[in-house]
């Protein structure tokens, strides 16, 4: 039988549908009917677009008209209860496998199973499992690579993978090499505009990301994201910022690494502020009184590891804080995502970026083509802005409670480019560009001190502004080794002692 899509005028059982996701499921069906058995599609739509609502539909519609099972894949146990509830909604009567099921047999007699991967994997090896007549596989996240082990047991199924960034997990294995076409969602834009989704406003806060390295999944690793994040400098960074555009908002933090996370929280806590934190340490009771908690605060922070990105659902969080630096688009998306309910008189959001990711993969609402990365993921990272060069195009802003130490200077700017062009211009060496710069910031120290012991100190506060303007100084002379750097640092800073001295003479 000829599966076709609902009428908009007809009854539904579950949620209301809206246009664009009739739409969306009159191009799915379309390519079930026109596909052989064994076509793998796959759809995208924005976190928040209702991907779950779609194909809990499908899945209605599909054992409605057919006379095959339906198959769901989750790789989380909150995706897997949330789906079969919405399921349920839909009166799709399904059953979970989970490690708490320890046999499946067709005797069971259900139509619709909701299952974890593992659990499923681990199952059908041990020939637990006896489900026939699958016609159809919806595959939840379908970005996320674990659900390939099981589709050798599915090979005359149409499998229908859904996502909101199709950009596999992991770069060996591209999603084209597995699904046979994409069909893209609505945009962002789009969904903001119908008010759909929430409005993000995003502010950045620059951040030096040398020290990090990049671990064989092609994310940053969390050793040296720990190493960079836990320090004092940069945990201070992050309640200024949260000060600055959150205070007083229902926040949720995005770290990389337990220990960065539980500095996070006593940083907060010493601070006076009602925080929280959860990672994979927390047992499961811990994590139901914790989100408890997160929902009826209203001002409330919580600070995560992982966990939150995907299979939750919090439509009353306002700002969302990224505490950590990603080279995975889909982690990007996932993260801001989690803000971007709308409940309510909640129409906008803030996000806060601690780790140059809106200059690496830009705003989240910008036009993304998603088709172009599904069919060339190579090409898409390869040409993804360096470190360096998003770097490079930073502008130090000296914070208000520094610039107030420095109150009787009139001028704090120094443009280390500039300095440096005219130098070469006019045939200088390029190292009278860091003398310049030494000298003013000499002045700087004198104009706001009463003797050269207190000038001394009032130099420490300079050393953001040093880093900055060796940084860009190494980029104009093209040596920008980590040596090299910290050596310039260290000579300037002796230099700088030595004409403070001479600036009381």
């Amino acid at each position: 039988m000829k599966l076709t899509s609902l009428d908009k005028e007809e009854k539904i059982i579950g949620k209301k549908l809206y246009d664009y996701q009739h739409g969306a499921i009159d191009k799915i069906f379309d390519r079930i009917n026109e596909s052989p058995d064994n076509y793998n599609l796959l759809y995208q739509l924005p976190t928040g677009g209702g991907k779950t609502v779609i194909f809990s539909e499908i899945a209605r519609r599909y054992l409605e008209k057919t006379n095959q099972k339906v198959l769901i894949l989750t790789h989380r146990i909150e995706l897997c209860k949330q789906t079969s509830n919405m399921l349920s909604e839909f009166g799709v009567v399904n059953k979970i496998i989970d490690s708490n099921v320890k046999e499946v047999t067709n005797a069971d007699n259900f139509d619709c199973y909701v299952a974890m991967v593992e659990t499923l994997n681990n199952r059908i090896k041990e020939n637990k499992v006896e489900i026939h007549d699958i016609g159809l596989v919806i595959v939840d996240e379908a970005h996320y690579n674990s659900f390939r082990k099981l589709f050798k047991y599915f090979e005359n199924c149409f499998i229908l993978g859904v996502t909101a960034t199709p950009l596999s997990s992991n770069i060996n294995l591209p999603m084209h090499e597995i699904y046979n076409d994409l069909i893209v969602g609505e945009k962002i834009s789009a969904l903001i505009e119908k008010g759909f989704l929430a409005k993000a406003t995003t502010y950045v806060y620059n951040v030096n990301l040398t020290s990090l390295k990049v671990g064989i999944n092609g994310d940053y690793t969390v050793k040296s994201s720990e190493e960079l994040y836990s320090k004092n400098v940069m945990q201070s960074k992050l309640v200024k910022a949260y000060e600055q555009e959150s205070k007083g908002k229902k926040t949720l933090i995005f770290n990389n690494g337990i220990h960065t996370s539980r500095h996070v929280y006593e940083t907060f806590k010493m601070a006076g502020y009602k925080v929280r934190y959860i990672d994979n340490t927390n047992s499961k009771e811990e994590r139901k009184e914790i989100l408890k908690w997160f929902k009826k605060t209203p001002d409330a922070i919580l600070t995560s590891v992982g966990i939150l990105t995907t299979g939750f659902d919090e439509p009353t969080i306002e700002s969302i804080i990224i505490n950590r630096a990603t080279k995975s688009l889909a982690l990007y998306f996932q993260m801001i995502g989690r803000g971007s309910r709308v409940v309510g008189d909640k129409k906008e959001f803030t996000v806060i970026d601690l780790g140059n990711n809106m200059s690496r993969f830009g705003l989240w609402t910008s036009d993304i083509d998603w088709y172009m990365i599904f069919k060339n993921p190579n090409y898409y990272l390869d040409n993804l802005i360096s470190d360096e060069e998003i770097e490079r195009k930073f502008r130090y802003v000296m914070p208000d409670e520094v610039r107030e130490q420095f109150k009787n200077s009139e001028n704090i700017e120094f443009d280390i480019k500039e300095a440096y062009a005219k130098a070469v211009k006019s045939g200088e060496k390029s190292k009278v560009v860091l003398q310049n710069s030494i000298e003013q910031h000499a002045r700087m120290c004198a104009e706001n001190s009463e003797d050269v012991f207190d000038a001394h100190i009032l130099s420490r506060e300079l050393h953001d502004d040093i880093e900055f303007r060796i940084k860009q100084y190494s980029y104009c002379i093209l040596k920008s080794s980590k040596n090299y750097i910290k050596w310039l640092e260290e000579d300037y800073k002796r230099q700088l002692r030595v004409k403070i001295g001479m600036e009381f003479h």
